[in-house]
């Protein structure tokens, strides 16, 4: 009974020290803005600068549609020549609620967070109202780089024609 007990610890100690932050702390906070300006400035508006401020330099991009970008230059051009030279406006929507962020640390010094969400796709063609393309899970891995965060790994999975 003993060796079960100890077990059941070790099973959930892990998760008791990884729990989600705090919606009001200042990492949430901090990530959660982070995130806006990357979708509803970078994404939304197609401002260019907003990747190349928040994207770190060894920053690589999963996609579950469209695969592996290994770069910040490749994913930022792919933006650039992509996304921002479509014949129909894209915008991505946070699903309220979503957002969950968690800290890494090393030797309990903060040197990161693991951010996950949901996320809704849209498109506006010329004349014709917007209409909902696409909901997806992503997570994103920040790292703190002297002081500023820095987007080093992005996941855009699960897409779905539907919420499901």
């Amino acid at each position: 009974m003993r060796a079960i007990s100890l077990f059941v610890i070790q099973l959930l100690f892990p998760a008791l020290i990884m729990a989600q932050e705090n919606l009001q702390s200042e990492l949430f906070t901090t990530l959660q803005a982070k995130d806006s300006i990357l979708f509803n400035i970078g994404f939304n508006k197609c401002d260019i600068s907003q990747f190349e401020m928040l994207v770190g330099d060894d920053f690589e991009f999963y996609h579950d549609k469209s695969g592996i970008t290994k770069s910040k230059s490749a994913f930022i051009e792919s933006i650039k020549n992509g996304l921002c030279n479509m014949d129909y406006k894209a915008r991505r929507e946070l699903v309220s609620g979503s957002l969950e962020v968690y800290p890494l640390e090393n030797k309990g010094v903060l040197y990161g967070a693991i951010q996950t969400g949901k996320h809704c796709f849209y498109e506006k063609k010329k004349d014709q109202e917007e209409y909902f393309t696409s909901i997806a899970k992503f997570t994103h891995v920040w790292k703190l780089e002297n002081g500023n965060w820095k987007l080093v790994r992005g996941l855009s999975y699960d897409h779905r024609q539907k919420n499901e």
